[in-house]
Parts: C-alpha cells; sequence; structure tokens
C-alpha cells in the first residue's frame, strides 16, 4: 500500500464532500434529525416509577444505526458514479493500487463519520438529555466503528452495481434484514434458531450487543470490547473484499 497515494484518495474525497452541500447535510444533519424523532415518539409515554424511559434504552442504539444506513448509501452511490463517469478508469491507469483507492475512501467517511457521530451523540445527551449507565465516549466509538462498517460495506455492494437505482436495491438486502435481526425489536434469545443463527452472522448484531452493554454497564465489559474487536475486523475484511471485486468502470 502506497501511504502517498493513500492519503491523496483521503484528501480528494474530503475535498469533493467539501463542495456537496446535500451530503454535508445528510451525514452531519440527518441523523440528529432522525433522532429528535425517536424522542418525541416517546415524550410522553407513562411508565411506572424506576422504570427507565424508553428512549434511553434505544436511543443509543439509533445513534449506531442510523450512521449506518447512512453512510452505507452515500457511500455506494458516491463509488458507483465514480466508476459510471469514467474517473475510477482514469485513476487506475495511475500507479494507484484499489487497496489505496478503497482505503482512501474509508478514511475519508470515517472522518465524516466521526463529526457525525460527535454531533449526534452530543444532540442526544444535551439536548434530549440521554442518561445510561456507560461512558458517553465509547457511545461515541461504537457510533464511528458502525459507521465505517457501513462505509466499507457501501463499498462491496457498489461494485456489483451498475446504476445508483441498482445501488439503492442493495438496501432491503443488505441492511434492512440486519436491522429486523439485530435485537432491536426482539431480543435474540427470543428469536427462533433459525432468525438467531442469522443474526450471528450480521454484523449490526454486535453493534447492538456492544451498544447494550454500555447501556446497562458502569464500567466497559469485556463482552463489549470482544463486540467492537469482531466489528473491526468485519469492516476490515469487507474494505479487503472491496478491493477484489473493484472494477475500473461500470458494463
Amino acid at each position: 500500500m502506497n501511504l502517498r497515494m493513500l492519503w491523496a484518495t483521503t484528501a480528494r474525497v474530503l475535498n469533493q464532500l467539501r463542495h456537496d452541500e446535500r451530503s454535508i447535510a445528510l451525514i452531519l444533519v440527518v441523523p440528529s434529525l432522525l433522532l429528535a424523532v425517536v424522542y418525541w415518539l416517546f415524550e410522553n409515554e407513562t411508565l411506572p416509577p424506576g422504570v427507565p424511559h424508553t428512549f434511553n434504552r434505544i436511543g443509543p442504539i439509533m445513534l449506531a444505526i442510523f450512521p449506518f444506513v447512512i453512510m452505507f448509501l452515500i457511500t455506494s452511490i458516491t463509488m458507483l458514479r465514480e466508476r459510471t463517469s469514467g474517473t475510477l478508469e482514469r485513476l487506475m491507469t495511475t500507479p494507484i493500487h484499489k487497496a489505496d483507492l478503497l482505503f482512501g475512501y474509508g478514511i475519508a467517511f470515517s472522518i465524516m463519520a466521526a463529526l457525525q457521530s460527535v454531533i449526534a451523540t452530543t444532540v442526544a445527551y444535551w439536548v434530549f438529555n440521554l442518561d445510561i449507565k456507560g461512558y458517553g465516549g465509547l457511545v461515541v466509538l461504537v457510533a464511528v466503528v458502525n459507521a465505517v462498517l457501513g462505509v466499507s460495506l457501501g463499498l462491496f455492494c457498489s461494485a456489483f452495481a451498475r446504476t445508483e437505482f441498482q445501488a439503492v436495491q442493495f438496501m432491503p438486502v443488505v441492511v434492512i434484514p440486519q436491522i429486523l435481526l439485530c435485537g432491536l425489536f426482539v431480543a435474540r434469545d427470543r428469536m427462533n434458531d433459525v432468525f438467531h443463527a442469522i443474526s450471528d452472522w450480521m454484523p449490526l448484531t454486535y453493534s447492538v450487543k456492544a451498544l447494550q452493554e454500555i447501556t446497562a454497564n458502569t464500567n466497559p465489559t469485556s463482552e463489549m470490547w470482544l463486540d467492537l474487536w469482531i466489528m473491526a475486523a468485519i469492516l476490515l475484511g469487507v474494505l479487503i473484499l472491496a478491493s477484489l471485486t473493484l472494477r475500473r468502470k461500470s458494463s
């Protein structure tokens, strides 16, 4: 891997994003707006004394799911545009390696994901009074890793799409099943054996598990760190697969 090419790709992608106001708004503003909707859905609920507010239970999970979905969508479409416009084909005539290109994209969108997570978490804590047992910095860490995971999956899936519509079609195939089976709606130990086994192979499952550990425990647990390492290993593996399947242009 050529570090000079890696950082050149990162700078180019960040410069492109800087001139794309809609993408910046989608990355930095939309997660906080969606979080506000979740908060207002449960704002007037009546709970027995001692029962935590529903937002305190699902709010941290939303801080990971929203960046995951948004970064997957933006990354898959952005990479597809690079290929269909011929930009990628021109880049591949230079000494740049596929890994430099993919990891450069990953770093650029990771920076945006970090900003996104910090903003959304700040809004959750300071505007909507999110109250959990664990440390808020760990919530940001999981959210960032989850957003980067969305980036890596978006880069990988873009290799199999020929149009932006096809890239969007990967959402119900790749993203929605993970949201349904990650343990957000139904606890995984209450799922049937087939769904439970499938969820074990879904990256979002480990994000939710890590956030549930943070929500329930004052100090970081070994289970939380294990889930984080699994997420990191998956996103690294997906980035490597994406570099192997990357095509210069669409057919």
